[in-house]
């Protein structure tokens, strides 16, 4: 009897245990959802959201409590002034019932100069602070924003809202989760519907969406342990959805059609899901280890956002891979031919062969002419990718954002009314005596120089922690915080000032925060680590690849390949938001570049996504020539048969993709057309044009291992020597 690999083993187990792989996946989901319930997740707060210097600067700063939560009702009149008697009773009201508001601390009015007043006296700001961390300040809103409602009640003819740090936080927060959930709610509808398309039947698609929204569910529940040791971002639930729809749809296909194919060929129903256990199954586990191999390269990123990115997608990667190995095979034994029901009027039911005549048309095609087809589609992704060396990485800013939106608005007029609140390089001071000898001597020096500097704007403020241990000296500078002028100061502060000032005392530890700083550290702190990333990336993908199809050609062209349709689709973000391409059909402004997480991110995404693909397809052609077929005949088979199937997988995630470019965000935007150029391109001309043509010319090249990594083991394949240069060499039986 033929010996069964671990994927039609579980799947053997599954369709003859259905009822215990069933209620086991039922029971899992509900353990998860336990264990979510009883764990409070933790969140990323404070210093975790900054990198380098910046990082360590707030580090100092939160430890000693020299963050606190700032908040400001401003005050605006376009006719009134600060002197006017209706202008100072909405101050004075605020003032007081600030004062007496819950967690609300340290309220300092404008009235006597404790707080600032526009120089044209038409705006005024009420600052005080919201107790706890940032966390929980954002829960702690409450009682001063009905403050400044009450206070606007009284005086409609003044301006009076709110704006800090917890508000904005939270605002932003929430517009960004509704944006998500908007994404989401249109997502799975379009989902079933292309699945509708891609099966003719309900049933049958329904099996693909289901599995994968309790992965999902179970991986977002699962995560709040790995958050108790490195807290989470707040937005890796929706990366989660993302991620696992995609996996889920793609391994229920995987393992769907299959399983038709075989029941089409005349199989009964246990032999059936036995083929497609110990073929697609197969795939699908190679295909996974694969991505997750791509994922776990965010966390040499050393960004706390990216960690948990690569915890939660690698956490639901790994659940799509149990489930359709043991969940799938017995949810389709189960139903039988009932997986059929709910057809779809005029639509075909099992295609005997399983091939597509378009794919074998498209890829008979380019092998027939391998040379033209590699000139004219790699000659056009080339040229895609050409645009993506001209890429400048930017950081999202307010000017970025909606500009009808409510803290926008609010932002905008604080920031013409009072230019020195905005704008601010912190430096952070540490040493064992920050208020006097030569910390304190070195930080006077420090505001000396800084007043001299055309650099800087006027009104440094030093402020002490309780212990005087770390002092924070605030220096407002030009520049709008994202921009070249925001740089240049930075620079003069982190290179000239610091350096010949405090930063040369003996015992004093100075690091530079702020909106610049922060922006500049992240930047440079993923620009030093993407080679790490790729190289780290590519190797895993090159041994996982190598001991699968016992080939060193096979790796190598999957990662050239890859590279490739994702160089195509950074030089598709550089043309679109970069240079502004398309800006009145996508709804957006460009601000020259491309947002600083989305290279990253993409990269992992379609690396894992692609080699997914690629795994699927290879392994049926790597079946076909086990079976005895030439790799021209095993190619064209295997590529013409799996097409539809990877066509289908990719439309869905193109559409979902797509979804993202309606949101109002333009970093969401980026990460929708990024991801969907790629796909796309993917699943069409890598797959079905440079993919057959590049291994009919390479013919059993394709399969060349060196004798030196024999040990290898075979399972049963054939394996080829080294060809010889003059003679085409005979496959030998493995």
């Amino acid at each position: 009897m033929e010996k069964r690999n671990l994927a039609a083993r579980a799947g053997h187990w599954s369709a003859t245990h259905r009822k215990t792989a069933i209620f086991g996946w039922l029971g899992f989901v509900v353990v998860a959802f336990m264990i979510g319930n009883a764990v409070a997740p933790k969140e990323m707060h404070g210093a975790d959201d900054f990198s380098g210097e910046s990082g360590r600067a707030e580090t100092a700063l939160f430890d000693s409590g020299l963050r606190p939560n700032d908040e400001n009702v401003m005050v605006q009149s376009d006719s009134l002034r600060i002197q006017d008697p209706r202008f100072r009773s909405a101050v004075t009201q605020a003032s007081n019932e600030l004062s007496k508001a819950q967690y609300v601390v340290n309220v300092k009015s404008p009235i006597g100069g404790g707080a600032p007043v526009s120089d044209d006296g038409h705006a005024a700001l009420v600052q005080f602070q919201i107790t706890g961390d940032d966390l929980q300040a954002a829960d702690r809103l409450a009682s001063s924003k009905a403050v400044v409602a009450s206070v606007q009640d009284d005086h409609p003819d003044l301006r009076v809202e709110q704006f800090g740090s917890a508000s904005t936080k939270k605002e932003l927060n929430t517009i960004f989760q509704n944006d998500l959930f908007k994404a989401e709610g249109l997502s799975f509808p379009l989902t079933l519907l292309i699945l509708i398309v891609a099966f003719g039947a309900l049933v049958a698609a329904l099996i693909p969406l289901l599995l994968g929204i309790t992965a999902v569910m179970a991986a977002e529940q699962l995560l709040t342990l790995p958050s108790q040791l490195s807290p989470v971002d707040g937005n890796v639930s929706s990366v989660i959805l993302l991620i696992g729809l995609a996996v889920c749809v793609d391994y229920s296909l995987f393992y769907l059609r299959r399983e038709r194919e075989a029941r089409a060929a005349g199989k009964e129903m246990g032999d059936a899901l036995d083929v497609a256990a110990g073929t697609s199954g197969k795939a699908v586990l190679i295909s996974g280890v694969t991505v997750i191999a791509a994922m776990a390269g965010m966390f040499l990123s050393g960004d706390k956002t990216f960690i948990s990115f690569a915890e939660g997608t690698i956490l639901v990667v790994a659940i799509a891979i149990v489930a359709s190995l043991t969940v799938l095979p017995a949810v389709l034994s189960w139903l039988g031919d009932r997986v059929e029901n709910g057809r779809i009027p005029f639509m075909r039911k099992r295609r005997p062969a399983g091939e597509s005549r378009f794919w074998s048309r498209v890829v008979s095609g380019a092998m027939r002419r391998p040379w033209l087809s590699i000139a004219l589609a790699g000659g056009a992704l080339v040229a895609l990718a050409i645009p993506a060396f001209g890429m400048k990485i930017v950081t999202s800013g307010p000017d970025d954002l909606p500009q009808d939106l409510a803290l926008i608005k609010t932002y905008n007029t604080i920031k013409a009314a009072f230019p020195e609140e905005t704008v601010v390089a912190d430096v952070a001071v540490e040493a064992d005596d920050v208020r006097s000898g030569p910390a304190a001597a070195g930080i006077a020096r420090l505001q000396r120089q800084a007043a001299n500097s055309d650099q800087v704007r006027p009104g440094t403020e030093v402020t002490y922690s309780k212990d005087g241990t770390v002092a924070l000296v605030s220096i407002p500078t030009v520049g709008g915080g994202n921009d070249a002028e925001s740089e240049a100061a930075l620079d003069q502060i982190r290179d000239v000032l610091v350096p010949a000032t405090v930063g040369a005392v003996p015992g004093v530890t100075v690091n530079v925060s702020g909106s610049a700083a922060s922006s500049v550290d992240f930047r440079d702190q993923l620009k030093n680590r993407l080679p790490l990333i790729f190289g780290f990336v590519f190797a895993l993908t090159f041994i996982i690849m190598l001991f699968t199809f016992r080939s060193i050609v096979i790796p190598i062209k999957a990662i050239l390949l890859n590279l490739l349709s994702v160089g195509a689709a950074y030089g598709v973000l550089v043309l679109v938001f970069q240079n502004g391409w398309g800006e009145s059909l996508l709804g957006f402004t460009s601000n020259g570049g491309v947002t600083n997480w989305l290279p990253l991110f993409l990269f992992v995404i379609l690396f894992g996504l692609s080699m997914d693909y690629h795994v699927f397809i290879l392994s049926r052609v790597r079946e076909n020539y086990q079976a005895g077929m030439t790799t021209e005949e095993a190619v064209r088979r295997g590529i013409s048969a799996t097409a539809g199937t990877v066509t289908s997988a990719a439309i869905v995630m193109v559409v979902v993709f797509s979804v993202f470019i309606t949101l109002s965000f333009i970093d969401f935007k980026e990460m929708g057309v990024g991801l969907a150029v790629a796909i796309l391109i993917d699943a069409t001309i890598i797959r079905g044009v440079l993919l057959p043509a590049s291994m009919k010319l390479l013919g059993d090249w394709n399969w060349y291992l060196p004798q030196w990594l024999g040990w290898i083991p075979e399972r049963g394949e054939r394996t080829l020597p080294a060809p010889e240069p003059a003679v085409k060499p005979r496959p030998a039986e493995g």
